[in-house]
Protein backbone atom coordinates (compact mmCIF):
# COMPACT_ATOMS: atom_id res chain seq x y z
CA UNK A 1 0.00 0.00 0.00
CA UNK A 2 1.30 3.37 -1.01
CA UNK A 3 0.94 6.39 1.17
CA UNK A 4 -0.30 9.57 -0.45
CA UNK A 5 1.92 12.37 0.89
CA UNK A 6 0.43 15.13 -1.24
CA UNK A 7 -0.73 18.07 0.86
CA UNK A 8 -3.99 19.78 0.15
CA UNK A 9 -3.60 23.53 -0.22
CA UNK A 10 -5.09 26.46 -2.06
CA UNK A 11 -3.55 27.35 -5.36
CA UNK A 12 -2.68 30.93 -6.19
CA UNK A 13 -5.58 30.95 -8.69
CA UNK A 14 -8.07 29.92 -6.02
CA UNK A 15 -6.78 32.61 -3.67
CA UNK A 16 -7.07 35.24 -6.41
CA UNK A 17 -10.67 34.19 -7.12
CA UNK A 18 -11.59 34.45 -3.42
CA UNK A 19 -9.89 37.86 -3.10
CA UNK A 20 -11.71 39.09 -6.22
CA UNK A 21 -15.08 37.94 -4.84
CA UNK A 22 -14.39 39.66 -1.52
CA UNK A 23 -13.42 42.83 -3.39
CA UNK A 24 -16.63 42.79 -5.43
CA UNK A 25 -18.75 42.28 -2.31
CA UNK A 26 -16.92 45.08 -0.50
CA UNK A 27 -17.47 47.47 -3.42
CA UNK A 28 -21.20 46.78 -3.24
CA UNK A 29 -21.52 47.13 0.54
CA UNK A 30 -19.06 49.95 1.28
CA UNK A 31 -21.02 52.81 -0.36
CA UNK A 32 -24.16 51.94 1.61
CA UNK A 33 -22.17 51.70 4.83
CA UNK A 34 -20.44 55.03 4.16
CA UNK A 35 -23.82 56.67 3.59
CA UNK A 36 -24.95 55.46 7.01
CA UNK A 37 -21.72 56.75 8.55
CA UNK A 38 -22.30 60.26 7.19
CA UNK A 39 -25.93 60.16 8.32
CA UNK A 40 -24.75 59.19 11.81
CA UNK A 41 -22.31 62.11 11.86
CA UNK A 42 -25.12 64.54 11.00
CA UNK A 43 -27.28 63.12 13.80
CA UNK A 44 -24.38 63.24 16.26
CA UNK A 45 -23.71 66.88 15.40
CA UNK A 46 -27.40 67.74 15.79
CA UNK A 47 -27.49 65.98 19.18
CA UNK A 48 -24.40 67.90 20.33
CA UNK A 49 -26.06 71.15 19.27
CA UNK A 50 -29.12 70.27 21.35
CA UNK A 51 -26.84 69.56 24.31
CA UNK A 52 -25.25 73.01 23.81
CA UNK A 53 -28.69 74.58 23.68
CA UNK A 54 -29.69 73.05 27.01
CA UNK A 55 -26.40 74.14 28.61
CA UNK A 56 -26.78 77.65 27.16
CA UNK A 57 -30.28 77.91 28.64
CA UNK A 58 -28.89 76.88 32.06
CA UNK A 59 -26.16 79.50 31.73
CA UNK A 60 -28.80 82.10 30.83
CA UNK A 61 -30.93 81.17 33.86
CA UNK A 62 -27.96 81.58 36.20
CA UNK A 63 -26.24 84.60 34.67
CA UNK A 64 -29.19 86.40 33.07
CA UNK A 65 -27.72 86.40 29.58
CA UNK A 66 -26.25 84.10 26.97
CA UNK A 67 -22.46 83.97 26.50
CA UNK A 68 -20.91 86.70 24.40
CA UNK A 69 -19.20 85.88 21.11
CA UNK A 70 -15.81 86.24 22.79
CA UNK A 71 -16.80 83.86 25.64
CA UNK A 72 -18.21 81.40 23.14
CA UNK A 73 -19.13 77.83 23.94
CA UNK A 74 -15.97 77.26 26.00
CA UNK A 75 -17.61 79.06 28.92
CA UNK A 76 -19.94 76.06 29.22
CA UNK A 77 -17.15 73.68 30.28
CA UNK A 78 -14.48 76.05 31.61
CA UNK A 79 -15.09 77.03 35.20
CA UNK A 80 -14.79 80.77 35.72
CA UNK A 81 -15.35 83.14 38.62
CA UNK A 82 -15.23 86.23 36.42
CA UNK A 83 -18.91 85.99 35.56
CA UNK A 84 -21.36 86.97 38.27
CA UNK A 85 -23.80 84.19 39.30
CA UNK A 86 -21.91 81.62 37.18
CA UNK A 87 -22.75 78.17 38.53
CA UNK A 88 -20.98 76.00 35.96
CA UNK A 89 -19.43 74.22 34.35
CA UNK A 90 -22.59 73.41 32.43
CA UNK A 91 -21.02 70.59 30.43
CA UNK A 92 -18.83 67.89 31.98
CA UNK A 93 -16.16 68.02 29.28
CA UNK A 94 -15.18 70.08 26.22
CA UNK A 95 -17.06 69.49 22.99
CA UNK A 96 -15.37 71.98 20.72
CA UNK A 97 -15.63 70.05 17.45
CA UNK A 98 -18.44 68.56 15.41
CA UNK A 99 -18.50 64.94 14.25
CA UNK A 100 -16.16 65.78 11.33
CA UNK A 101 -13.55 67.38 13.62
CA UNK A 102 -14.40 70.95 12.61
CA UNK A 103 -14.98 73.67 15.23
CA UNK A 104 -18.50 74.81 16.05
CA UNK A 105 -19.32 78.44 15.36
CA UNK A 106 -21.18 80.21 18.16
CA UNK A 107 -22.52 83.71 17.66
CA UNK A 108 -25.03 85.93 19.34
CA UNK A 109 -27.90 87.23 17.22
CA UNK A 110 -30.32 90.09 17.50
CA UNK A 111 -33.38 88.02 16.61
CA UNK A 112 -35.68 86.00 18.87
CA UNK A 113 -33.23 83.09 19.07
CA UNK A 114 -30.52 85.16 20.87
CA UNK A 115 -27.73 82.89 19.58
CA UNK A 116 -26.85 80.47 16.81
CA UNK A 117 -24.62 77.41 16.78
CA UNK A 118 -23.37 76.35 13.35
CA UNK A 119 -21.48 73.39 11.98
CA UNK A 120 -20.19 73.80 8.45
CA UNK A 121 -20.53 70.06 7.84
CA UNK A 122 -18.07 67.66 6.30
CA UNK A 123 -16.07 70.23 4.30
CA UNK A 124 -15.76 72.70 7.19
CA UNK A 125 -16.61 75.61 4.87
CA UNK A 126 -19.64 77.85 4.72
CA UNK A 127 -22.25 76.65 2.24
CA UNK A 128 -22.29 73.29 0.56
CA UNK A 129 -24.65 70.48 -0.28
CA UNK A 130 -25.32 66.93 0.89
CA UNK A 131 -22.88 66.01 3.69
CA UNK A 132 -21.21 69.41 3.34
CA UNK A 133 -24.48 71.21 4.16
CA UNK A 134 -24.25 73.71 7.00
CA UNK A 135 -26.17 72.74 10.13
CA UNK A 136 -27.70 75.24 12.54
CA UNK A 137 -29.27 74.67 15.92
CA UNK A 138 -32.44 76.27 14.57
CA UNK A 139 -32.72 74.12 11.43
CA UNK A 140 -34.45 71.13 13.03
Amino acid sequence: MRKNNSKKAFTIIELMVVITIIGILASLVAPKFMGKLESAKVKTTQAQMQMFSTALDSFNLDVGRYPTDSEGLAVLWTKTKDIRSYDGPYLPKPVAEDAWGNPYLYKTTSDDNAYDIISYGKDGKEGGEDTATDLSIWDH
